[in-house]
């Protein structure tokens, strides 16, 4: 057990499960919606650069993206806020009941829990009905997306919210995350500890963003790393 850390909370996508076996499952549907889909990432490109100015959609974040995207494509807001919402977010959660989690992270999550840790999870796309399908959802003692305090990763807003809502200071909670850019620099910002999972034991850190606290391609390398 690790005394200087009371918490672990956890990325969603790509962290808890490979992101290939979703695109695999998400390729289908997405070759019919190629315009829209580049014109949405672009879109959150252009918000986390607004919030890197000092810009946040506190209230209003799903009607300002559809309004930046509305534009790019030059298309009624409203009929993109209604398309975003069915596609991007109702669409693919379904997919998730035939993704199949990494590798021992059901036995981590039981082992931390049963430890008497904490668990959070933050994603930037809402993950209540993902967590359902992925079987996940007994796990947690709060469940929070970015999205809901109007700032994506790696804006701190969230992170502090998830820790709000776990009832520890930040600097009591680990975070795990797939991206170094958005999970360890968001998480380093708001005063947690960070670990980073690599997809593959050849990924390397590279030269930007924050250097994690520990990584790991294994979750059993996560548990031993809490729990011993």
């Amino acid at each position: 057990m690790r005394k200087d850390i009371e918490g672990v909370a956890f990325d969603l996508d790509g962290t808890l499960y490979p992101n290939y076996r979703l695109n695999i499952r998400l390729l289908p549907i997405a070759a019919k919606e190629v315009p829209f889909l580049i014109a949405f990432s672009k879109v959150r490109k252009i918000i986390r650069k607004e919030q890197k100015n000092g810009i946040v959609q506190y209230d209003n974040f799903y009607k300002h993206q559809a309004e930046i995207t509305a534009r790019l494509l030059d298309a009624p807001a409203e009929l993109i806020k209604e398309k975003i919402d069915v596609f991007i977010y109702r669409g693919w959660e379904p997919l998730f009941k035939k993704v199949k989690l990494f590798n021992h992270v059901l036995e981590t999550l039981a082992a931390l829990r049963g430890a008497g840790y904490k668990l959070g999870l933050l994603s930037d796309f809402p993950p209540e009905k993902k967590i359902e399908y992925l079987e996940l959802s007994g796990f947690w003692d709060a469940v929070y997306c970015s999205e809901y305090s109007g700032a994506l990763k790696p804006h701190p807003l969230s992170f502090i919210k998830l820790a709000g809502q776990m009832n520890l200071p930040p600097e009591k909670i680990l975070y795990v995350g797939n991206s170094v850019s958005y999970d360890v620099a968001g998480a380093s910002n708001a005063g947690m500890k960070t670990a980073w999972i690599r997809a593959s034991v050849l990924q390397k850190h590279g030269k930007k963003g924050p250097k994690p606290d520990f990584s790991f391609s294994n979750y059993r390398q996560l548990s031993n790393y809490m729990l011993h």
